[in-house]
């Protein structure tokens, strides 16, 4: 089920008693693994049962399906936020009461400072009751330290947990969501989209479950502060609290804003994502038509704007962080002035009381509160594009599966039915016909006619308007564009059924596999890839058919299942597949589409009496070879099957729930390779300078500089004044002595400045740091874009899709995000780190002694913790690919899931991957827990020893010392973890910029262009010579051409045949260079090699058997770059057949395709991709089974108009229909890699003992037709 060892770790949490689980000893093992070795997926703990991401989904969905419910009932609109609540309220509630209790011995704290300075104060040696008193005074505060640093570890711990859990439902519910949303709900969303909801979205409620608490417990604690001031100090406190009224209100306007940035920013973040998923799954047909640089342009300037917004939120972040460093300041600066301008007096005891209870403040109050307000608002914007989402129409059942009758097994009666409900036009209309056991029917048509259609409405995919629809028995199903799973070719065709030895080998027979899975080197436990690499299309079209057939369904319904496999492979396929499974005696009936309404009906051999000309819409067929009880039957129908066999099983079985029959879906993604060791100097470098040159980061850092001098030089300056109010105060001097006059209003100056330029260098300071690292952020990204554009087409067949967009959307987003924002805390904790220790050290010198081993204690910790959490946190990010690997996967091939009834499997497969994701993430919250009890332990330690140690030295110290040193304590005790967690942080979010920079080194393909460029006017004659050519798609892969040699006439008309899998589109990359070939291939007399990809690239036209095409409108999809008029674009689309399709749209030219072109059917998206090779004007043309999904009249009339027009131009033709290449001068057949024949298709034709005629032995008709049109 899963890519991890079987023996998965029990989590030891489980079993851990209080004491271990109090101070995270459980995780020892882990840390000692990490210290000797990099950590494998094998070595993390399986998720706690209470976190599997099936049960935290299932019951977050039942709480939002009772929400839908209730917002039918009252017609509103249902309310995610509510389920939600309902859901969790209860733990989030329990774990609030911590907060309360943490920062309640947070305010306690000051009380026992000023108990302790006014015994300094008041010193007498004699005292000795006093003495006990200040000795109990100075225990009560080191107990609180140790009591606030254990609350707040597991506030920590179990708040993160809960936003874990909401995350991984969500993400459960989205999945579940997008497995069963309806056709006309896919044109309103897009895998971008989906994506990013998954990636940046849900990520919110990480943040916010951590902060939402800090919304009611930042100014309950303002208001306990405020009275404790007004005890010690009177009314001059209110002048700081307003300071504080102020901010807060500022900051909740700036809530407001920070949501319309968010909802913003995200639309744009789709876009983009969605435009580059596009890019990645057309990268074939970008390279082929020199698309790179318009795409670049395209993603980039979607960048920018995403970009500006970005910036606009992140210096709205910086404020708020330079607030925060910068408040308390100001508060103690206008209490302290207001106390002045007063003339009230105070002692050195009450200011410190006074600075600690301000310190107490500033992170609940200053950097928590407006933080809660940030990603509150930032996630109420997400919960509601998250509810959007789940609003979207799903699939309704319009018709249950019924238990199969034996009587009959599809029945259709007067049905119309509408692509989307905008559309006037019904796609299907008026159909009414039955299908018994055994029989086959037939449905052909002209493109674009509906017979795909008919498909989706018997699937339930397409939603009737009127008629009814009856399927009785289990259906399987076979997409016209084949899918497969990334996995084994095995667990493809299994497709979560039991492995049957004898049924499995018969399948394998049937569809023509045997050949095939021989070539490969371990045969059917190959691993294909996302893409099905290193299957070619024919082979992967007989994947799919081999999974529908072992499926054992009582019902078939086959899309054109023979479009990608060559004469004989179909003739193989329809006698060994489709007649052996009907196993009943049988009549075929045909059907003739056109529009969606039924022209004709009847049985072949009714067609051929009543003389109506179906020979256009079918390929010719004949009697069976064999004698077969019906003679009638056609051979070939490449166009949509819809068969139905006798089962011999137990009607009702597969409408029960599948029992015994079925094991769980094998899907195979492998974690990609991350890096070890730490993130190296470099990538800081790179980081660091791609957002700014060195004389703008040299700024910084001493603007840095001069933002923590001046910060703490306030601190130096307070204890001054407060020993000369201290004097004042006990009448040691008087405030009439001028001398003192000079002295305090001096002091005051000084303090003023200090207190402006603070502020002035703190908010400089923000806004640059962000400035750079947005910067950065944007210089990555362009970077990245360029060169995954300028990688070989391998790298895409290598890397899952989910892999390469996780980079462009989570890493990217973390980029954007999170990392400034810890970056800039950690450089503010840092430098207030140094500057504290250094006031402490000037302030008292022994302080010295307990801070040099706390410092190495420290420094040691951190290394030691960052060996394993760096590699945990690489781990959390290659197992996040995964999610995104699966969910890319399952909605390409959604239809046949559906079909197959396996949404559940894959739901399962789904959760699969995100427990695993769970086990890093939940190890990365807990090794940072570790750190941060183990830190805040040492630094309770630090307190006791300097608390007892002033009173032991209390009489060498004057109040205002032993003041500052023990206020300063008490700001460190939360600040050095919080400084060593931070840099942990940093270092563990600079992964994200190492896998973005990992991505800006890539392997390159060839040169888009060298400085030899060939002559405008080349190629002008189309001459192409092979020699001795051998090519494979990578250095340590098979060749997949052998030794090839031929020789291509200027202007000549060439066709190229061959069985499925013999090379013939390998032919195609070969010419395009996707991997460098051996030997030489020369155009006009210039080596392939010798010129730019692009220079090659552009002059030649190619129509791709894949058609692609991105999201925008059908002008742009033909034309990308604006080189052509719209007279040139019709008649490209005439030339195509396609005119009036386009014409009868609404928005004709200018109508917008939905992702991937899926508003058209596959032949139409064919033709466009045809007409985009013919509006190129190229001498060279290269057509790769382009109309494979063509109807015969449609290609016959294209290829009749292709010949005409390119008359003077070098025509390349791969076809598996023959009579494609019969109006060829020459025809080359080729097999497994080389070329076995090559002639005039009417000597081929003559001779017997040919390929090519075998190939062609579809009865005798048939080869007079071909030899006639060959003369």
């Amino acid at each position: 089920m899963l890519p991890v060892s079987p023996e998965v770790k029990t989590n030891p949490l489980q079993k851990a008693n209080f004491c271990s689980r109090l101070f995270v000893w459980w995780l020892n093992p882990l840390f000692k693994i990490g210290h000797k070795r990099k950590l494998e997926p094998d070595d993390m703990y399986s998720v706690l049962p209470e976190d599997h991401s099936q049960r935290l989904g299932e019951e977050l969905q039942g709480y939002w399906d009772q929400e839908v419910e209730r917002a039918q009932k009252d017609a509103q609109e249902p309310s995610l936020m509510k389920a939600i609540i309902k859901c969790y309220w209860k733990s989030y509630l329990i774990w609030g009461l911590f907060t309360f209790l943490e920062e309640g011995t947070r305010v306690v704290q000051p009380i026992f400072l000023g108990k302790m300075i006014s015994y300094v104060e008041d010193y007498d040696p004699t005292d000795s009751a006093a003495l006990h008193e200040a000795y109990g005074y100075a225990a009560g505060l080191s107990a609180c330290v140790l009591v606030w640093a254990v609350l707040h570890h597991l506030y920590f711990y179990h708040i993160q947990r809960v936003g874990m859990r909401l995350r991984v439902a969500v993400c459960h519910m989205i999945y579940r969501k997008a497995l069963r949303l309806s056709s006309s709900a896919m044109g309103k969303t897009t895998t971008g989209q989906i994506v990013n909801l998954l990636s940046n979205d849900v990520n919110r409620f990480d943040q916010v479950a951590t902060f939402l608490h800090y919304l009611w417990v930042g100014p309950l604690q303002a208001i306990v502060v405020t009275a404790l001031l007004w005890m010690e100090i009177g009314m001059s406190c209110l002048a700081g609290m307003a300071v504080l009224i102020i901010l807060l209100l500022l900051q909740s306007c700036i809530g407001k804003l920070f949501s319309s940035l968010r909802s913003k920013t995200a639309a744009l973040t789709d876009d983009r994502i969605r435009t580059v998923s596009e890019m990645i799954t057309g990268i074939r047909t970008i390279k082929m038509n020199v698309w790179e640089k318009s795409f670049i342009d395209l993603i980039t300037s979607l960048r920018r704007k995403e970009i500006s917004k970005i910036l606009r939120s992140s210096y709205l972040r910086g404020m708020n962080l330079a607030s925060f460093f910068a408040v308390s300041k100001i508060m103690i600066f206008v209490t302290f002035i207001t106390n002045e301008l007063l003339d009230n007096l105070i002692t050195a005891s009450k200011v410190f009381v006074v600075v600690t209870l301000f310190e107490a403040l500033r992170f609940s109050s200053t950097l928590y509160f407006p933080m809660a307000i940030k990603e509150v608002s930032e996630a109420i914007i997400s919960i509601q594009r998250i509810k959007n989402f789940l609003s979207l129409d799903e699939m309704t059942q319009c018709h249950p599966q019924l238990p199969s009758d034996g009587e009959m097994r599809v029945d259709v009666q007067d049905l119309t039915a509408f692509w989307g409900k905008a559309s006037e036009i019904p796609t299907l209309q008026g159909l009414s016909f039955t299908v018994r056991p055994g029989e086959l029917l037939a449905v052909v048509g002209p493109v674009g006619a509906g017979k795909s259609s008919l498909l989706s409405a018997l699937l339930g995919e397409l939603s009737l308007s009127q008629g009814k629809v009856r399927v009785h028995g289990s259906i399987a199903y076979v997409s016209q564009q084949p899918w497969v799973l990334p996995g084994t070719v095995r667990s493809n065709i299994l497709f979560g059924k039991k492995y049957d030895e004898e049924r499995y080998e018969e399948v394998i027979k049937a569809c023509a596999l045997e050949e095939d899975l021989q070539l490969l080197k371990e045969r059917d436990l190959t691993e294909i890839g996302e893409r099905g690499t290193p299957l070619s299309e024919g082979q992967k079209a007989r994947v799919s058919l081999a999974r529908a057939v072992y499926q054992d369904a009582d019902i078939y319904l086959l899309d054109d299942p023979f479009s990608t496999v060559d004469a004989g492979v179909s003739r193989h396929l329809f006698e060994q597949c489709v007649e052996a499974e009907k196993r009943t005696q049988s009549f075929a009936e045909a059907r003739v589409e056109a529009q969606g309404i039924t022209v004709e009906r009847g049985t072949y051999s009714e067609f051929q009496k009543s003389g109506i000309d179906i020979f256009s819409l079918f390929e010719k067929g004949n009697e069976q070879s064999e004698p077969s009880p019906v003679p009638e039957t056609p051979t070939v129908i490449s166009e949509s099957l819809v068969l139905s066999l006798q089962s011999p099983r137990p009607s009702l079985k597969d409408v029960a729930p599948e029992n015994q029959e079925t094991e769980n879906i094998q899907v195979i993604l492998p974690l990609e390779d991350h890096l070890e060791g730490k993130v190296g100097f470099k990538t800081y470098k790179n980081y660091f300078t791609a957002g700014a040159d060195w004389s703008v980061i040299i700024f910084l850092i001493l603007v840095n500089i001069a933002a923590q001098v001046s910060y703490i030089l306030q601190d130096w300056w307070l204890a001054f004044w407060a020993n000369e109010q201290s004097n004042l105060f006990f009448g040691v001097s008087q405030k009439e002595d001028e001398g003192v006059v000079f002295i305090l209003n001096w002091y005051l100056r000084v303090y003023s400045g200090l207190t402006v330029s603070t502020v002035l260098f703190g908010i400089t300071r923000s806004l640059l740091t962000f400035y750079i690292l947005v910067n950065s952020s944007q210089t990555l990204h362009n970077k990245m874009l360029e060169t995954v554009l300028r990688a070989p087409v391998l790298f895409f067949d290598r890397n899952p899709i989910g892999r390469i967009l996780n980079r462009f959307s989570k890493d990217i987003g973390h980029m954007d995000d999170l990392l400034p924002l810890i970056f800039l805390d950690f450089i503010q904790t840092f430098l207030l780190l140094i500057g504290v220790v250094g006031v402490m050290v000037a302030a008292i010198p022994w302080t010295a002694i307990p801070v040099i081993p706390l410092s190495i204690i420290f420094f040691f910790l951190r290394r030691y913790f960052l060996e394993t959490s760096r590699d945990v946190k690489r781990l959390e990010c290659t197992t996040r690919s995964l999610v995104f690997s699966h969910l890319a996967s399952s909605l390409r091939g959604l239809r046949t899931i559906r079909a197959c009834k396996a949404e559940q499997k894959f739901q399962e497969v789904f959760d699969s991957h995100q427990d695993l994701h769970s086990e890093a993430w939940f190890l990365l919250l807990m090794t940072s827990r570790w750190l941060a009890v183990y830190l805040d332990v040492i630094c309770a330690i630090f307190v006791t020893v300097v608390a007892f140690g002033a009173l032991i030295l209390v009489e060498t110290l004057t109040p205002g010392q032993v003041g500052l040193v023990l206020s300063l304590t008490l700001t460190l005790t939360g600040m050095f973890q919080w400084c060593v967690r931070q840099s942990a942080e940093v270092e563990n979010m600079m992964i994200s910029v190492e896998r973005g920079i990992e991505y800006t080194d890539l392997e390159k393909e060839a040169p888009w262009e060298y400085e030899y460029r060939s002559p405008p006017s080349w190629p002008h004659e189309g001459k192409i010579n092979f020699n001795n050519m051998n090519f494979k798609y990578s250095l340590d892969g098979p060749l997949v051409l052998k030794n090839l040699g031929m020789f291509i006439d200027p202007r000549e008309k060439r066709g190229i045949v061959g069985r499925t899998g013999a090379g013939k589109s390998s032919l195609v990359a070969a010419l395009f260079r996707f991997s460098e070939p051996e030997g030489s291939i020369q155009i006009d007399g210039i080596l392939t090699t010798n010129i730019g990809l692009h220079d090659l690239r552009k002059k030649m036209s190619v129509a791709p058997q894949e058609p692609v095409l991105f999201t925008g409108t059908m002008r742009n999809n033909l034309d990308p770059l604006n080189e052509h008029t719209d007279e040139e674009l019709w008649n490209a689309l005439e030339e195509v057949q396609l005119k009036d399709t386009i014409e009868n749209l609404p928005g004709k030219m200018n109508t917008e395709l939905a992702e991937s072109g899926l508003n058209l059917s596959v032949g139409q998206r064919q033709l466009v991709c045809l007409a985009r090779a013919i509006l190129k004007k190229n001498q060279i043309l290269i057509i790769d089974k382009a109309t494979s999904n063509v109807d015969p009249r449609t290609d016959e009339l294209i290829q009749k108009n292709i010949l005409e027009k390119f008359s003077h131009c070098t025509v390349l033709t791969i076809a598996h229909r023959l009579s494609n290449v019969n109006n060829c001068q020459w025809i080359m057949v080729l097999d497994s890699g080389s070329r076995k024949e090559t002639g005039r298709p009417n000597d081929l034709l003559q001779n017997k003992n040919s390929l090519f005629y075998k190939m062609s032995q579809l009865g005798k008709e048939e080869v007079a037709v071909l030899t006639e049109r060959s003369k």
